[in-house]
């Protein structure tokens, strides 16, 4: 029987392995400095961190572990956003993997969570957005320097997240229970059971791409491109192009990898729901 922890590392390399994966790295596409072997080496070297989680360790520990093991390979920032929301989901279901619990497990982090959060950011370059003019000294870019200015302010990482919503979908999971996550580990138990879960992934993937305007695309291209790529995703989804039309697809996915898009926070959620969908024996592998 797997330990969360291995689910966990599991979940990150189903996740990269689902195809098609519009604007996102999978099994037939590969980013210019970014490819299909990069994230398989960053989950695996996420591995010590998310053990640490699964046995119980601080979560800002164990995220900043599973981020330096992360970027222990050539192509950068792999699973940042992945990893922030399964360091938490590993470490409740120590106990019960449910949305309460996992609410607890946020609401009980501390200040030196925090700390150890911007840490992770010496570790591999991450895009974010500019901050507001006052919140500059708390800009996260700033990694380690950034920490007096936050333990001045006396914030847990749980306080951090909530100063990134809404432009941020990661860490509005954790304000909202994980509501997305949760919601396509139900999406993923409610696929075809005889399709391949890689398959399953990219049907997931491209539903919750339909759902909502991913944030990086909205960060780094701006919102009307988030809400272009959510619409035409939306349409595939309507015309299960994925069944009746795969290559519409598949152009869909090499449009954006040509053009610089990538919703990666959506990437992100569909790790988390593969984590718990693993979990909880709703899928098989």
């Amino acid at each position: 029987m797997r330990t969360p922890a291995r689910n966990a590392e599991l979940a990150l390399l189903l996740e990269v392995a689902g195809t098609p994966k519009p604007g996102n790295v999978d099994r037939h596409r590969d980013l210019e400095d970014l490819r299909f072997e990069h994230f398989l080496a960053g989950a695996v070297g996420a591995r010590e961190g998310l053990e640490l989680a699964g046995d119980g360790a601080a979560v800002g520990a164990a995220f900043e572990r599973a981020v330096a093991g992360m970027a222990e390979q050539g192509g950068g920032n792999t699973q940042f956003g992945s990893l922030l929301l399964l360091v938490p989901l590993v470490r409740a279901a120590r106990e019960e993997l449910a949305q309460p619990t996992v609410e607890a497990v946020c609401e009980d982090t501390t200040v030196a969570d925090a700390a150890d959060f911007y840490r992770a950011f010496d570790r591999v370059d991450v895009f974010v957005g500019d901050p507001p003019a006052d919140m500059e000294p708390l800009d996260v870019r700033r990694g380690s320097d950034a920490v007096p200015a936050l333990e001045d302010r006396g914030l847990t990482l749980l306080d951090v997240m909530e100063r990134s919503v809404p432009g941020d979908d990661v860490a509005r999971e954790w304000v909202t229970g994980f509501e997305r996550s949760f919601a396509a580990a139900e999406r993923l138990a409610d696929a075809d059971p005889d399709a391949p879960v890689t398959k399953r992934t990219a049907a997931v993937f491209l539903s919750l791409l339909a759902d909502r305007p991913d944030t990086l695309v909205a960060t780094r291209s701006g919102e009307a491109v988030a809400r272009e790529v959510s619409d035409r995703a939306a349409e595939l989804l309507e015309r299960d192009a994925l069944e009746t039309d795969p290559d519409a697809v598949e152009t869909f996915a090499d449009d954006l990898v040509a053009r610089g898009v990538n919703p990666g926070t959506t990437a992100d959620v569909t790790a988390a729901g593969l984590f718990i969908a693993l979990e909880r024996e709703a899928i098989a592998v």
